[in-house]
């Protein structure tokens, strides 16, 4: 994520100072690798830096709620990577304290809500153009830790929290439904499911193929592979979402249906560029990404002509181009449209009453 972070800030011409690893050596490695002029050896020394104005913290998650305070008391602004703590009370602190440093930007990188299309479903949302949403359905599924041998650091509840699947990928589609459809969760009832209760360890890297040269050392798994939610909102909607890591073949599928009184909508992260509207008195559309059709922020979110696709790397540039404008302007009482520590808040609450209500068997209140 470091690196997906570097891209898209030298894409928009930010300075980036330098890097910070998970020691100097690793520091050294991502600084040459990234050609930046600086390998910081410690987090104190990245904190005390008076030439650096932002920091993006692509840290594991159980290291995120100190670094996190650590930079804002410092006096800097932060972008942190989701879920932003490893519980409701660690985000409810930050989210307290990001309002009271509020000249300084409190961010999480929730960037999958910057792909146009899913700009322009808001936009159909909100003008009206579905009528009054009865429901929503969907799901985020990937294959990269399908087999016993698949390992990662947020496999461990102790360094990605007690919820993987749903605080990894479920925040995700949590926040997006809520940006797209202005709806809150009211209750909700959750199933989630370890399949694989045993893995094997190994200093393997995210999404890295495993080989026969990898010592891997057996360890109980805490965490769920699949989750599955039902959703009461706010105002009588429903909703369900399916979480998984161990689906085969699908790589990043992440889908959302919303089901309205006039119309429908689906958008799938496969296939961005598109949108499908459902109708009942005439045909359905196939909307394809064009910024001369497309309205309001959706069509300033899109940065080519039609017919040239826009994907992952680009919702990272858009998400930081509205900061850092933010940022740039000085104004920090006018309105956020980038995800802020509330919003991560939020997702953190739902992920602790999805365990909850998994735990105790029954439907949890939020």
């Amino acid at each position: 994520m470091g690196a997906a972070h570097t891209e898209a800030l030298r894409r928009l011409g930010i300075n980036i100072r330098g890097i910070l690893g998970s020691s100097a050596e690793s520091s050294a490695t991502a600084a040459d690798s990234l050609q930046l002029p600086v390998a910081y050896l410690d987090f104190e020394s990245l904190l005390n830096d008076p030439a650096v104005d932002v920091v993006h913290l692509t840290t594991p998650n159980y290291l995120h709620f100190a670094q996190c305070t650590g930079l804002l008391e410092a006096g800097k602004h932060v972008i942190c990577e989701k879920p932003l703590a490893l519980s409701a009370a660690e985000s409810a602190q930050l989210s307290a304290l990001s309002q009271k440093h509020d000249h300084l930007v409190a961010a999480v990188n929730y960037n999958l809500r910057y792909y146009p299309m899913v700009i322009q479903a808001r936009e159909y949302v909100r003008r009206g153009e579905l009528g009054e949403v009865y429901a929503v359905r969907g799901a985020y599924q990937q294959d990269w830790l399908l087999y016993d041998t698949d390992w990662n650091w947020r496999i461990e509840s102790q360094k990605g929290g007690p919820g993987r699947a749903i605080g990894d990928i479920g925040t995700h589609w949590m926040d997006m439904v809520g940006y797209v459809t202005g709806l809150e969760i009211e209750t909700l009832i959750a199933d989630l499911a370890t399949f694989i209760p045993v893995r094997y360890a190994s200093s393997r890297q995210t999404f890295e193929r495993a080989s026969a040269a990898d010592e891997a050392t057996p360890v109980t798994v805490d965490t769920e592979d699949w989750g599955s939610v039902l959703f009461h909102y706010k105002g009588g909607a429903r909703g369900v979402m399916t979480v998984s890591q161990v689906n085969a073949g699908r790589r990043n599928q992440f889908t959302f249906e919303i089901a309205g009184s006039k119309a429908s909508l689906m958008w799938d992260g496969e296939r961005p560029n598109e949108l499908w509207l459902g109708y009942r008195d005439q045909p359905n559309k196939h909307l394809l990404k064009d910024p001369a059709i497309l309205s309001g922020r959706a069509q300033e979110m899109a940065a080519y002509p039609g017919g040239h696709a826009e994907g992952y790397p680009d919702t990272f540039k858009q998400l930081y181009a509205e900061i850092y404008a933010y940022i740039e302007a000085g104004d920090f009482g006018r309105p956020k449209y980038f995800p802020t520590f509330e919003d991560g808040h939020a997702e953190l609450v739902y992920c602790d009453a999805i365990l909850q209500s998994h735990q105790e068997k029954r439907w949890v209140t939020i």
